[in-house]
């Protein structure tokens, strides 16, 4: 007879015993060993060693399938067991006859906050493990009652695989013999008050279900053999800010879709865009979210699963053959990386083990309001490590070239979007969020000190002091920061009809006094294009042929502004519908010479800013900038010049009226023949062809008479 309680058992067999290793498995009793299992539907249970010998024939104690039994072994050891029924024979391993996985140098750095590699521990692991191979689990849920992992393999029983409490931290964890990847699994958790919640997905997935299922999947260590060693040796020993930076943002699911209507796999889409990018000239391709997702129309921003490729695209392994071969290409490969804010699913973080674990109780700090959606507790160490963890695991594992962080504004103040009484001020009676600064400090001192050549973009839209400056002077630590001011400025600009330029002469101008106080990005984002905003060719005022000639105006002049560029798909060839996620872009536009015309100035944009540091390796420094004509409103004509050390400089002149200028003056730096490198009037581009035969000649104190096309910029090259 057992010595066990009718109680216990009655805990056992309903998922409610507090510590389950101490009942089932291998145990000691008297100068042998008895074991333990509970095997729902066996009608008798030999128990095995790994290595197949019998050692021992159990009893049932509980008609639900609980067994024991004395095994004939002289050490402690894990075992299998040979179950059957009438109908069938099975075997299946004992995981509570093995030890633990992680040890107390995990917990103590856990514990500390400090851990910088949890994504090599915490979530689904495929191991070997004291002679089985199997995987290891482990899940933060230090307010559950019980937790358990479930799957197919144990007929989502969570009775089945009950797992160890590691106390000091909060942390649960099984191994899981005999079973291996393709696993779909979650999280069964008693909370608090013993209620079973909704199951979870797992926090550190590194894959995932195909939408609408929701659960997680054991994975493989990733395999791929990396080839893009000298794209990564490049980018680490550069100094990121004076190289040429030209975006392409991209919504992997809508820029083209397959002959059904699908959504292209990674390798179609590698065969198709980085093919496409290469030949346009941009140096990076910057996805919108690809961390799992559970909603199409959120593009990606209301992500469940931050460690995991989303599956609407194919396995990790596709995702780093593409990042590899863009690599390959000379192309980097950017993540749109929320750390701001997640979803309420159910499945996800939202109250986690029934309290709220990685968001705030008070929802004053914990809820956002314009998202419907929970916020981080950045101050808690666990969430920060969380974070943290994940921007080193996307550099480390799928050898990402950035993160650009979404809505950084809304973690640094902690007043965003709410009114008098719906906030609660820091310590300090103040309304910025300092957790938030440690946690964006901490997330950019570790990934840029860990990774060299990898950088951070803010997308950051306030004054907020020193975004892009290190940490050590008192920034936020991140690489890049967003103009928002210049998107903003220059496209309300744009959209007003010429005649009315005249009185707007500093929408233009101004962002060039605050042009070099961070190391700025100009973003033409999807942002920009949806929601009713209508595309960046229906910005432009005029008619149709103004709205073409406004829209290469503008693209030359950006691309002769300081900063580095972005601009999202489709935008390239003027696509004339806003964007929607629900549809491939409108690449039929390109067969027409006016769109085609812009597809082809934007390329040669990229080449030549790719090709001269006059335009790009001063970007983010006031040296490189010379003012040639700031003031001429009457006209709306902007000239300056860019400049690098050792270089021939270039000058960007812009008329912003319909209205030629004929022998327009003014004074260039030096004397002799500027070289046209650029003009967004000629007739390839679509334009009028209107210009100045090619060359400019300046006179010995630098003063030229030039043409100036309607609504057009000129770059020339001082020969």
């Amino acid at each position: 007879m057992t010595d066990l309680s009718k109680a216990e058992i009655s805990s056992l067999m309903r998922g409610r015993h507090g510590d389950p290793f101490a009942v089932l498995g291998v145990h000691a009793a008297g100068n042998g060993f008895i074991a333990r299992t509970f095997i729902p539907g066996a009608e008798t249970v030999e128990a095995l060693t790994l290595g197949g010998k019998s050692v021992g024939t159990l009893d049932r104690i509980d008609k639900a399938g609980l067994f024991e039994g004395a095994l004939s072994i002289r050490e402690q050891q894990p075992l299998r067991y040979r179950a059957a029924n009438a109908d069938a024979t099975w075997t299946v391993a004992d995981s509570y006859s093995f030890g633990p996985v992680m040890g107390p140098m995990d917990d103590y750095y856990i514990a500390e906050g400090s851990h910088l590699r949890l994504f090599d521990k915490m979530g689904a692991h495929k191991i070997r493990h004291e002679g089985a191979d199997g995987v290891h689990f482990a899940v933060w849920a230090p307010n559950a009652r019980r937790v358990s992992v479930v799957g197919l393999f144990n007929a989502w029983d969570g009775r089945r695989h009950m797992m160890r409490l590691r106390r000091d931290t909060g942390i649960w964890e099984i191994f899981v013999a005999d079973i291996g990847e393709d696993e779909p699994y979650k999280f069964e958790i008693a909370g608090p008050d013993g209620k079973l919640l909704p199951l979870k997905a797992d926090p550190f997935a590194f894959r995932s279900e195909l939408r609408p299922a929701t659960a997680s999947v054991t994975a493989a260590p990733l395999a791929h053999d990396w080839q893009d060693q000298a794209h990564r040796d490049f980018w680490s020993k550069a100094d990121i800010r004076r190289q040429p930076i030209s975006i392409y943002e991209v919504h992997a699911g809508s820029w083209q879709r397959d002959e059904q209507g699908q959504f292209l796999h990674w390798d179609a889409l590698a065969d198709r865009l980085i093919p496409y990018v290469a030949d346009m000239g941009f140096t990076h391709i910057e996805f919108l979210p690809i961390t799992e997702f559970p909603y199409d129309p959120s593009w990606g921003y209301q992500t469940t699963g931050l460690y995991a490729p989303t599956a609407r695209f194919g396995s990790p392994e596709a995702f780093a053959r593409f990042v590899d071969g863009a690599h390959k290409a000379g192309i980097g490969v950017i993540l749109d990386w929320v750390p701001a804010h997640f979803p309420t699913d159910e499945h996800g973080l939202a109250r986690f083990d029934g309290t709220a674990l990685y968001e705030h109780a008070d929802p004053r700090k914990g809820f956002h309001p314009d998202w419907n959606t929970a916020i981080y507790n950045f101050g808690r160490r666990e969430v920060m490590a969380f974070l943290v963890n994940n921007a080193l695991f996307w550099a480390e594992k799928y050898h990402l070239d950035g993160l650009r962080v979404d809505a950084v504004a809304s973690m640094l103040y902690l007043d965003y979007s709410r009114k008098d009484g719906e906030w609660l001020p820091n310590e300090k009676g103040g309304r910025e969020n300092l957790e938030a600064v440690e946690f964006l400090r901490r997330m950019n001192k570790e990934l840029y000190g860990h990774h060299p050549g990898v950088m951070t973009i803010a997308e950051e839209s306030t004054s907020w002091p020193k975004v892009s400056h290190p940490v050590h002077e008192g920034g936020l630590g991140f690489g890049f920061k967003w103009n928002m001011g210049f998107m903003h400025d220059t496209l309300r600009y744009m959209a007003r009809e010429p005649v009315h330029r005249v009185h707007h002469h500093n929408d233009i101008t101004f962002g060039l006094l605050y042009a070099f106080g961070e190391n700025f990005v100009l973003p033409l984002s999807h942002d920009e294009v949806v929601h009713g905003k209508g595309s960046l060719l229906n910005k432009m005022a005029g008619d149709d042929w103004q709205k073409f000639a406004n829209l290469r105006a503008y693209y030359a002049l950006m691309w002769g502004y300081p900063g580095k560029k972005l601009l999202f798909m489709g935008q390239e060839f003027a696509q004339r519908a806003e964007w929607s996620e629900e549809r491939a872009l409108d690449w039929h536009l390109r067969d027409a010479p006016a769109h085609e015309g812009v597809r082809r100035l934007v390329r040669d944009l990229n080449h030549v800013y790719r090709d001269r540091p006059a335009l790009h390796a001063r970007d983010c420094e006031a040296e490189g900038f010379r003012w040639v004509v700031v003031d001429d409103a009457a006209n709306s004509v902007f000239a300056w010049e860019r400049h690098a050390p050792g270089e021939r400089p270039i000058a960007i002149i812009s008329n912003m009226t319909p209205v030629p200028r004929h022998d327009y003056g003014l004074r260039l730096s030096r004397g002799g023949a500027w070289r046209e490198i650029i003009n967004s009037d000629a007739a390839i581009y679509g334009g009028g062809n209107m210009g100045n035969s090619g060359v400019i000649m300046a006179a010995e104190d630098g003063y030229a008479s030039v043409t100036l096309p309607p609504l057009s910029t000129l770059m020339i090259e001082a020969a």
